[in-house]
């Protein structure tokens, strides 16, 4: 799947919002940046991020139905990379 990269860019931009402009630099947000061990987000974080991205893309990317497909483990390395792909998977499911 090509990715397109204004995803990334505006999930990024929503991760700067939720833990702050100033760190995203320092800890160099890419595809395979994990939300739990790189970024230590934290519940009441990954949930604003989620809101977030629930906002920009509406019900059409469920979120809650992704997350509820996942144990623990997998939901600990969950990456920005994968909340992308699903994303764009959704988007590209909608305009098909």
């Amino acid at each position: 799947m090509a990715h397109q990269p204004d995803v990334l860019a505006e999930v990024t931009g929503m991760l700067g919002e939720v833990i702050g402009h100033d760190l995203l630099p320092v800890l160099r947000v890419g595809r395979d940046t994990t939300f739990a061990g790189d970024l230590a987000l934290e519940s009441i974080e990954f949930v604003a991020l989620a809101d977030r991205v629930r906002r920009r893309y509406g019900d059409l990317v469920d979120l809650p139905g992704f997350f509820a497909g996942m144990d623990l483990d997998r939901l600990a390395a969950l990456t920005v990379g994968d909340l992308v792909d699903h994303v764009e998977r959704r988007l590209a499911a909608a305009h098909a």
